[in-house]
């Protein structure tokens, strides 16, 4: 399968338009081999998690989403709790079996992703261009479980069974994005973006079982697999990242600018994941004020010392230099326009000077 690399730009998924045009203008110009369809978060609740990765678990009323600011939760108080869950796991079994109406059921809703269709239809009318691959982006398990509750207020990762319901739909999303996405001609790459995973080994969430979930994404990630996408997984927190290597990602992003000294504790198992082809996306580009301080030059600077400290690790540099992306930080839709077009612009400018570099030798 061909796998991206050296020192490709690349986004993590957010942007701050209200509207699809601008954020797709702007993905194009700074990173055209690798477009990703843009999340909107300024167009409101529509465009959270819940309505985009588990849409189905909303429409099926296995999940509530009261009025005003209340969090959405799990309605296993309701009466016909049962017969939601059967008509889920018919619809999820049929989805498995190929039924293309039933791996319908876990599409985006148009509503709540218009950044999707909009750079579905950009490539209908305009074709790929440069572009080598697609990327897509879905919500991570451990986020929507220590997200959502039962109705008691219990968070949801840690009932087996509601565990499972958001495994499923978060895989099954994934599934549907990368065979839209597919359907273009060209490799699709699908983020499951996971900053929870940080709560593992925390005092607040001791009860958090390693094995669950390294369980939890790999089921996401196969599932990706089955249909012949790529898997990413991205964390813009610090985080035990071997689990995203145990959970079978071929793509791990992270916040490279504030948490390499997370990532480089696991320098054994980088080169083990490297060894087997996996590629690490470097967010070295940070998502806040800094970035106006920082250039290519320096950012650059920067990502080199941290290659060369891995490299005294004893990660082989071939490896390290051919099988990287470059990214920013994290998403940027809570930031403004011009700092997003900032980072973005900085994002191509330090993938192409990294580039030439390695090219030269």
């Amino acid at each position: 399968m061909q796998v991206p690399g050296n020192f490709l730009p690349c986004g993590i998924g957010s942007l701050p338009f209200k509207e699809p045009e601008p954020a797709l203008e702007l993905i194009f110009q700074s990173m055209p081999q690798i477009p990703h369809w843009p999340q909107l978060p300024r167009r409101g609740r529509i465009e959270h998690f819940v309505y985009q990765s588990l849409a189905p678990l909303v429409r099926l009323g296995l999940i509530v989403v009261p009025e005003g600011e209340k969090l959405p939760y799990f309605a296993t108080q309701a009466p016909d709790w049962p017969e939601r869950l059967t008509q889920f796991y018919t619809i999820f079994l049929e989805a498995t079996s190929e039924d293309p109406q039933a791996l319908e059921s876990f599409a985006i809703p148009r509503e709540a992703g218009q950044g999707f269709y909009a750079l579905l239809e950009f490539l209908v009318h305009k074709g790929t261009g440069p572009a080598l691959f697609l990327k897509g982006q879905v919500a991570g398990p451990l986020t929507a479980g220590l997200y959502l509750t039962d109705a008691e207020g219990r968070y949801a990762f840690y009932d087996p069974q509601l565990r499972d319901l958001i495994i499923k739909t978060t895989a099954m999303q994934a599934r549907w994005q990368a065979k839209a996405l597919g359907r273009r001609g060209l490799p699709v790459i699908i983020f499951v973006d996971d900053p929870a995973l940080s709560a593992y080994g925390t005092s607040t969430h001791v009860a958090l079982n390693r094995e669950e979930a390294v369980e939890a994404l790999k089921q996401v990630a196969l599932e990706i697999k089955k249909v012949q996408g790529i898997p990413g997984a991205h964390s813009c927190s610090g985080v035990d990242w071997s689990i995203f290597f145990e959970a079978g990602f071929q793509i791990v992003s992270f916040d490279a600018y504030n948490y390499f000294d997370s990532l480089k504790v696991f320098a054994p198992q980088v080169e083990n994941f490297l060894a087997k082809g996996g590629i690490l996306a470097w967010g070295i580009v940070p998502t806040y004020e800094q970035a106006w301080k920082e250039t290519r030059d320096t950012l650059s600077a920067r990502l080199k010392h941290y290659l060369d400290e891995l490299v005294k690790r004893g990660v082989t540099p071939k490896r390290l230099y051919q099988q990287a992306l470059i990214t920013p930080s994290c998403g940027t839709g809570v930031l403004e326009e011009d700092l997003a077009r900032r980072i973005y612009q900085l994002t191509a400018e330090v993938s192409e000077l990294m580039a030439t570099k390695n090219k030269g030798g």
